[in-house]
């Protein structure tokens, strides 16, 4: 069984966050009380300090550091944006209101003044970037800015979660949401809690439609587990509940594609991913372990080998970047797999384990856990 998590709940308070982006504002007024051009310095997000951590088995920055100056011709613009992006970040948390990083966009989509032609931002694509420079920065997720992500993810399971929003209390049993399961919001960290958690493991299904299979045959009543789609590439939210899970206790396990692009949506549960590195460990599970669909299961499985499909070049690019990475490579297992898919151009749906039962989806993860038939 899980461990409960502490009563009191994880988040970092508004009243800390709101201190720390007054901290940052106070700091620009103070350069310029003292003639100083108005800088601060942040984490560089760049590919060459991006690394990966052996000990923590995550992806993570490195001590590069930039130093932004308003000065700067080349970067007073980015900072002038830097500061209009932290403004209204502290007043949607002074107000208690949340928007998505689209909204803070339109937020701030104004021009500067009634003689100059030039808007804070013209495309989303420039405020962004910035969004990741305030929480590196400061080091508070964009979560604790009151800036909601996008909301993908289903769970359904023995548990209950402690819901304090728009001034309510919500409660939720987990195990009694239906055919629709429970959806994951883009926070799970701020005024959220899981309690009663009462589960043997943790079971990531990447797609939704192997998720409502396993969800109609019963399978995480019979065997006593957390049931989790992240509906593909596993958004902020289903990455943060993972974690939370696995900090209980809970072993967690991946179900994907035998592709490229399947397998990497395990690497970025286990590990993180190099856009959000800026969030270490915060963001991923090492202890997640892959149960399938493998290139091994043609092996076993003789039906399989009828199902599999043709790898395109995109495949068979993707796959290669994958064996190129150091913290995938360097697991034999893994190389192999990969190998496998650039010598025979072919990958495997999960969805092809229907093809001899419908259940037999529910028993192929069986097998896999009773006999520790897993990848790292």
């Amino acid at each position: 069984m899980a461990k409960q998590p502490k009563k009191e709940t994880e988040r970092r308070s508004s009243a800390s966050t709101k201190q720390l982006l007054e901290q940052f504002g106070n700091s620009i007024v103070k350069d310029i009380e003292v003639e100083k051009s108005p800088t601060f310095k942040t984490v560089a997000r760049t590919r060459s300090n991006i690394l990966y951590d052996e000990k923590e088995g995550v992806l993570k920055l490195g001590s590069n550091q930039e130093e932004r100056n308003f000065i700067n011709i080349a970067q007073s613009k980015r900072f002038m944006q830097t500061v209009a992006v932290a403004a209204k970040c502290h007043k949607f948390v002074s107000e208690n209101l949340h928007t998505s990083i689209r909204g803070l966009f339109y937020q701030l989509k104004y021009s500067l003044g009634e003689d100059v032609e030039e808007n804070v931002f013209s495309e989303q694509s420039e405020s962004n970037p910035l969004i990741e420079d305030l929480e590196t920065a400061l080091r508070v997720k964009r979560e604790d800015l009151n800036l909601n992500a996008n909301r993908k993810g289903v769970l359904a399971g023995n548990m209950r979660v402690i819901d304090r929003f728009g001034g309510e209390e919500i409660e939720t049993d987990t195990s009694k949401m239906g055919r629709s399961g429970w959806a994951i919001p883009s926070d799970v960290d701020n005024d959220i809690e899981f309690v009663d958690v009462k589960a043997k493991y943790v079971i990531s299904v990447e797609k939704d439609a192997l998720w409502q299979r396993l969800n109609e045959d019963g399978f995480w009543k019979k065997e006593n587990c957390i049931l989790i789609s992240p509906q593909g590439q596993a958004a902020r939210g289903a990455r943060r509940i993972i974690r939370k899970l696995a900090d209980m206790g809970l072993p967690i396990y991946t179900f994907n594609d035998a592709d490229a692009w399947g397998w990497y949506i395990h690497w970025t549960i286990k590990t993180g991913s190099m856009n959000l590195a800026y969030m270490g460990k915060e963001i991923a599970t090492p202890e997640a372990h892959f149960l399938g669909v493998t290139m091994s299961d043609l092996e076993v499985f003789e039906f399989l080998k009828k199902s599999a499909l043709k790898a395109t070049e995109v495949d068979l690019k993707r796959a290669q970047e994958m064996l190129d990475y150091p913290w995938i490579n360097r697991h034999k297992e893994w190389a192999e797999e990969l190998k496998k898919v650039l010598k025979l151009k072919i990958k495997l749906e999960q969805d092809a384990l229907q093809g001899p039962r419908l259940t037999f989806v529910g028993d192929y993860i069986r097998q896999k856990i009773k006999n520790e038939e897993w990848l790292p």
